[in-house]
């Protein structure tokens, strides 16, 4: 690796397995100190573990970003540890689909409170330190379902265009700042995410498209992200739409 993020400090939240592990791997190799943040504690240490013994700084810190009295807590432990705080991944997030008629509303509710109302708040508590900076980064990831709807994902949609909209107003707010802003769409990806679907017909329908394409993994979305933090200061990557080759919705 080149060591272009050296002396940086960046923050990823759900970072205990998928993309958020992958990209604190990626971060890492580029120099940059990694603060890892999940609910999973005892995955968090194996992979700060693993960043050390790789030549890299790790910090674990188990907190559920949906506790809002958490969060000044993780932006504390970073910046007390490092000095400062660069880069912040808004990794973290869920996806309960199913069409809106026979959904539970209770899926919604997680969704908008880990998507997008837990990315607006530790968005909201980091950034008074990269105004004081002078400069900073901050990656939402986001989704295709972001910018493009479907029957039986409308609560996730509904996450997700929220991001985008957080991520491009926050962009004009602070440019002048410094402060660069991006928004990551991945198409389907290989990770825990499909998971958590409860629904049934909602769970084989994903089965299916799963079956029909050869989906992204999450080292790919990894260096997205480290390919826009990487960038000149005078360049802004707005935005990444990444879909699997044989992906075509």
């Amino acid at each position: 690796m080149t060591g272009k993020l050296d002396g940086k400090v960046a923050i990823i939240t759900g970072a205990s397995a998928g993309i958020g592990e992958a990209t604190a791997i990626a971060l890492a190799a580029e120099g940059a100190k990694v603060g890892l943040v999940a609910r999973r504690g005892d995955r968090l240490e194996a992979l700060a573990k693993r960043i050390v013994a790789a030549g890299g700084e790790a910090l674990a810190i188990v907190a559920d970003i949906t506790d809002e009295t958490k969060l000044q807590t993780i932006v504390d432990k970073t910046k007390t540890t490092w000095g400062r705080i660069d880069i912040l991944v808004n990794n973290a997030g869920i996806a309960r689909i199913g069409e809106i008629a026979k959904a539970d509303p209770a899926d919604w509710r997680r969704m908008i409170d880990l998507n997008l109302l837990a990315l607006m708040n530790l968005t909201h508590t980091v950034l008074p330190i990269l105004q004081a900076q002078g400069s900073g980064h901050i990656v939402n990831i986001s989704s295709v379902a972001g910018r493009t709807v479907r029957v039986g994902i409308g609560g996730y949609n509904v996450s997700k265009w929220g991001v985008n909209a957080f991520s491009e107003v926050l962009r004009q707010e602070v440019s002048s700042q410094n402060i660069r802003v991006t928004v990551i769409e991945p198409g389907m990806v290989n990770t825990e995410i499909s998971d958590h679907i409860t629904d049934p017909i909602a769970k084989q329908r994903s089965e299916e498209r799963w079956k029909s394409i050869t989906p992204l993994e999450s080292e790919d979305i990894a260096a997205a992200i480290v390919y826009a933090v990487t960038q000149p200061p005078r360049v802004n990557v707005n935005e990444i739409l990444i879909r699997p080759t044989t992906q075509t919705w």
